[in-house]
């Protein structure tokens, strides 16, 4: 909240899917729901939770989802995608 006289801070987008989010739209991730026995491989490319990311573009058909992530690119299944929460707007 502002103090008197100030502009008031604007608002948080809300957190949705890396799958939901535009292609070129940057984002952090919050929240990663993947499965324990999945979770490890994501964790050793670097998306952690903190992390900024990019949605680079969607195969043809919508699966696999190309991200940036520390400087390269990744692919993610779609399924994996929408278990992972960013806040838009990094």
């Amino acid at each position: 909240m502002a103090a008197a006289g100030q502009t008031p801070d604007p608002p948080t987008p809300d957190p949705q899917t890396l799958a939901t989010l535009a292609v070129g739209a940057s984002a952090i991730v919050t929240e990663i729901r993947v499965p324990p026995e999945h979770r490890g491989r994501l964790l050793e490319m670097g998306l952690l939770v903190g992390t900024p990311v990019q949605l680079i573009r969607f195969a043809p058909l919508g699966d696999p989802i190309e991200i940036k992530v520390r400087g390269y690119n990744l692919t993610l299944r779609k399924h994996e995608a929408e278990l992972i929460w960013v806040r838009p707007g990094a």
